[in-house]
């Protein structure tokens, strides 16, 4: 067996493990490989051990690999968008996470109706307070969602968001919480998706009730510097 492939089946346990000390089960749980810098073949791979989700931070990047992937799988773009990359990220990815301003989703959804799509949106909530996250803020979170919900082009499916780099997991359950407590806001039609949780905190993020964890360094061992 691969690295890839052991792995999976290590995050696949760790999930299903998390999810029923929470009294759920890991079936409603979505795993997102993300695959920022990493190679067509080693996505292929882990495409054949059963990922059908992959996300990407880089619209140019994608593209690349969407060339070799194509639609065999559920492309998101989990980093951040800028308004001149929608014409293209239309073209590849079927979720953006990464909403953060009415502005941005209404050119993405002008350009998704161009190319007679739909896509699915989050929008993204800065929820560690840190200048460098993009995001609104907690407390703009429900008016931005409100205001994009009827956007022709798009579908507003839920909120994301990113805890702080911390010393322990057990650290970030506050910042979940906290989404949680927004996501549960949502009208119900909008609350379909809650995405957080990544390679470090992913355990405690299914606790606090996401049902899609972002997970590139656990399946795909450390990344390398770009060249």
């Amino acid at each position: 067996m691969s690295h890839i492939a052991e792995n999976l089946k290590s995050v696949r346990e760790r999930i299903e493990i998390a999810a029923r000390r929470a009294g759920r089960s890991s079936e409603e749980i979505v795993l997102v490989a993300v695959t920022k810098t990493r190679s067509v073949e080693e996505i292929k791979e882990a495409m054949a051990h059963g990922v059908k989700h992959i996300g990407e931070n880089y619209v140019q990047e994608a593209e690349k690999k969407f060339v070799e992937i194509g639609t065999a799988v559920c492309w998101h773009m989990i980093g951040h968008l800028q308004r001149n990359k929608a014409k293209h990220a239309v073209e590849i990815f079927d979720f953006v996470h990464s909403i953060d301003s009415e502005q941005l989703a209404r050119e993405l959804g002008r350009r998704a109706q161009a190319a007679n799509r739909c896509i699915d949106v989050m929008v993204e909530v800065n929820i560690s307070g840190e200048q460098s996250k993009f995001g609104v803020k907690p407390d703009n979170a429900l008016d931005l969602a409100g205001s994009i919900r009827d956007i022709p082009g798009i579908r507003l499916c839920g909120l994301m968001g990113m805890a702080p780099i911390v010393n322990q997991p057990e650290e970030t359950r506050p910042y979940f919480a906290k989404l949680k407590k927004l996501w549960d806001k949502l009208p119900d039609e909008n609350r379909i998706f809650l995405s957080m949780g990544m390679t470090q905190d992913f355990e405690v993020a299914i606790e606090e009730g996401s049902n899609m964890v972002r997970i590139g360094t656990a399946i795909f061992g450390s990344r390398e510097s770009l060249t």
